[in-house]
């Protein structure tokens, strides 16, 4: 399923962390492993060219081939096939664009958590490729200066609403846990708060838990044809939280769900929860 993966960096330590998990699937999946690093000239001085443009962007194009360099040199270490490419452009642009150019199938993306007014939204290069690649991206929680443990995923979250949507990313997730022979852990969560459920009646509540037993229920039957140790939930509360904790108590190792791109404006949004769930997450996140 997974040939070609793409590790983007912007050459921080965290960034390059990425590299564990990317190694790991291309082990797995025999893939091979390309990094990028874009020069970010989307904000380029008007008038500026020649000799002052080169030596404007001389010290990132140092740092993008010191750091796909070691990234490379990491890869090919693990005998794993590797390449690299600095670009110039808009990084999620470039990411993208590359994407299709190489066939890539899984891109590998570092977050970093933050607090306060920054947990607002995921950095701007990260959730634009989340909302608008082709194929899966796992999302990686970072630290400053220290590699997650990368792999093996032997239990593997599945969230669900019910959409067609997540039982695509199902089957993702599946080829994932089918791999590693993972045990599989699919969960819905009621959302309380669009209903005010404690004026609502009992009857309405049960159709909606009904509801979340179906669509776990498929989900299961797909992983039980695959002959995969298989458990459900339905919860209850805010869904981020419950699928949060829902992954704790199961001591995940990967979280795998879909992207609900909607249109606003000129632009998608990533769904509300799935943003939340890699923001928050320290469990990778495979986005689907």
């Amino acid at each position: 399923m997974f040939s070609t993966m793409l590790v983007p960096t912007d050459g921080s330590a965290g960034a390059e962390a990425t590299i564990g998990h990317a190694i790991e699937f291309a082990r797995t999946y025999g893939a091979a492993v390309h990094t990028l690093y874009v020069v970010d000239t989307g904000a380029e001085p008007v008038g500026i060219a020649g000799s002052d443009r080169e030596e404007l962007y001389a010290p990132s194009e140092r740092r993008g081939r010191e750091a796909t360099i070691r990234i490379t040199d990491r890869a090919e270490d693990a005998d794993v096939t590797a390449a690299r490419e600095v670009r110039e452009g808009v990084p999620h642009q470039e990411i993208l664009a590359y994407t299709d150019e190489h066939d890539v199938d899984l891109i590998v993306m570092g977050t970093h958590g933050r607090t306060g007014v920054d947990r607002a939204r995921l950095g701007s290069t990260t959730e634009r490729v989340l909302t608008l690649a082709d194929v899966p991206v796992l999302s990686v929680r970072l630290g400053d200066d220290r590699e997650t443990a990368a792999g093996p995923y032997e239990q593997v979250v599945i969230p669900t609403d019910g959409s067609d949507g997540a039982e695509r990313a199902a089957e993702t997730a599946l080829d994932v846990a089918e791999k590693y022979d993972a045990d599989v852990h699919v969960v819905y969560v009621v959302d309380p708060m669009p209903y005010d459920l404690e004026d609502t009646p009992r009857s309405i509540i049960g159709s909606l838990k009904e509801g979340g037993r179906k669509a776990t229920e498929t989900i299961a039957t797909m992983a039980r044809d695959r002959d995969l140790s298989v458990t459900t939930a339905v919860r209850r509360g805010e869904p981020t939280a419950e699928l949060l904790e829902a992954a704790s108590a199961v001591d995940a190792d990967l979280v795998a769900m879909g992207t609900r791109g909607r249109t606003v404006g000129t632009g998608r949004l990533l769904g509300s929860t799935t943003a939340r769930v890699v923001r928050r997450s320290s469990t990778p996140v495979l986005t689907v």
